[in-house]
């Protein structure tokens, strides 16, 4: 592993068309691409599933018709390697990670947000985005048996503790006040885990 230990890591869920990448992006713009990274669990999981199957890995990235016409599929294949290893996709997404922010952007199970908070005890703040189906469907989202009830989609929905719930449904001065307190929550956690770790014991 070559990666640099965090101050601390933000672990990401929401929706489709919550508009995570669109808030992660945000917080990164405004910490700078210096001090903070955003890793991607699907980022690795697409490269390899592109090499495997012969696709094109920069389309997958991508929000259009390629990647949804592979989504399902790519879906059944991410479970089965997770079904064999369910930090797989963890690891290889943080591996050359040398910035003391981290942003996960796509937690997607609960496998994901266990395997963090075991490697990193005390540096990870959970967060979920959240919008309205009116705003998810105004960015082009349309329910698809498969995907939207999948464990992919719905696998945080219930059993997880929000550090953070932000609602992303347009209006930027509600965002720019949630993003603001983000920020003190994040200021907050990464204190305390300074203290527990400068706790002696006698």
């Amino acid at each position: 592993m070559t990666y640099t230990q965090p101050r601390i890591i933000l672990l990401f869920s929401g929706k489709r068309k919550s508009g995570k990448d669109y808030v992660t992006d945000l917080i990164q713009k405004r910490l700078t691409a210096e001090m903070c990274c955003i890793l991607r669990l699907s980022a690795p999981l697409k490269r390899q599933y592109a090499k495997d199957h012969n696709l094109d890995y920069e389309e997958l990235l991508g929000s259009g018709q390629y990647k949804e016409s592979y989504r399902a599929d790519m879906i059944r294949w991410g479970e089965m390697k997770r079904q064999q290893d369910s930090g797989f996709f963890c690891r290889l997404a943080i591996k050359h990670s040398i910035q003391p922010i981290w942003i996960i952007s796509d937690c997607r199970r609960m496998s994901d947000v266990q395997w963090f908070r075991e490697e990193f005890p005390g540096k990870c703040v959970c967060v979920r985005v959240e919008a309205s189906e009116q705003t998810r469907s105004q960015r082009g989202w349309r329910f698809t048996t498969g995907i939207d009830d999948a464990e992919s989609e719905c696998g945080l929905d219930e059993g997880v503790k929000f550090d953070c719930i932000i609602r992303n449904d347009g209006a930027d001065d509600i965002l720019e006040k949630q993003l603001e307190d983000l920020l003190s929550l994040m200021k907050s956690q990464e204190e305390d885990s300074n203290t527990q770790n400068n706790i002696k014991p006698d």
